[in-house]
């Protein structure tokens, strides 16, 4: 294969920026509201439930659209980061927001699963003990989830990875910025002469990926052996 150009390389970088910020952002809420759906009975749940999987069953270039409205400058959202001065339109960090929204599903559901699945008389077994909620969680609930975690972050990273069509609406295809490895592939199949640098980013693409799921299984084999 030959060498990388700049181009090449610079969407690369821009992918792994927006699939890892996206990914890193997203877990948190990701977990909690896997911990809420999981755990908590409430009015509305199943609501909430089918906001959060909308995006998979959503065409993604609406869900670009209506990020496109909120975040825009007369958009609830673009009003309130305009007032301090901050906008993603157009910047990576929207790229990141867009394959964010898109990779919340694919995370929430596994955690969900492992949160339903793990035994909970362990949970009430150590809180009898005088364990605090808080050590009952970090000792108990976390370990036992921590799979469950870990496959919704792969699964996450790899969708942000290949996030396109909610990208594309909402920042647009932007070298060196908003450019990731879906945009850019698309953009040199439009170019005569460029098969070649669409064909080496498809190829990384499917190492990167590949490579993300093998360190996933690991890691999920490593957590399993210390659980027992």
């Amino acid at each position: 294969m030959a060498a990388l150009t700049p181009a090449e390389t610079q969407a690369i970088l821009v992918s792994l920026r927006v699939a890892g910020a996206a990914t890193l952002c997203t877990v948190p809420l990701a977990f909690v509201l896997a911990f809420v759906l999981a755990r908590r009975r409430f009015a509305g749940k199943a609501l909430v439930d089918a906001l959060v999987n909308l995006p998979l069953v959503l065409p993604p270039v609406v869900t670009g659209y209506l990020l496109l409205i909120a975040f825009g400058r007369d958009g609830p959202l673009g009003q309130a980061l305009a007032g301090i001065g901050v906008s993603v339109l157009f910047r990576w960090t929207g790229a990141a927001i867009a394959a964010g929204v898109m990779a919340l599903p694919l995370m929430v559901s596994p955690m969900r699963l492992a949160l339903e699945a793990m035994d909970r008389r362990l949970e009430a077994a150590a809180a009898t003990l005088g364990a605090s909620r808080t050590r009952v969680f970090a000792t108990i609930t976390l370990p036992l989830v921590l799979p469950g975690i870990i496959a919704g972050t792969v699964l996450g990273f790899a969708k942000a990875l290949g996030e396109f069509g909610a990208t594309a609406i909402f920042v647009s295809a932007i070298p060196g910025e908003t450019e990731t490895l879906p945009l850019a592939i698309n953009a040199f199949l439009q170019v005569p002469g460029r098969e070649g640098s669409a064909l080496r980013l498809v190829v990384l693409s499917i190492v990167i990926a590949f490579a993300a799921l093998v360190a996933a299984q690991w890691w999920q084999r490593r957590a399993l052996r210390h659980r027992l």
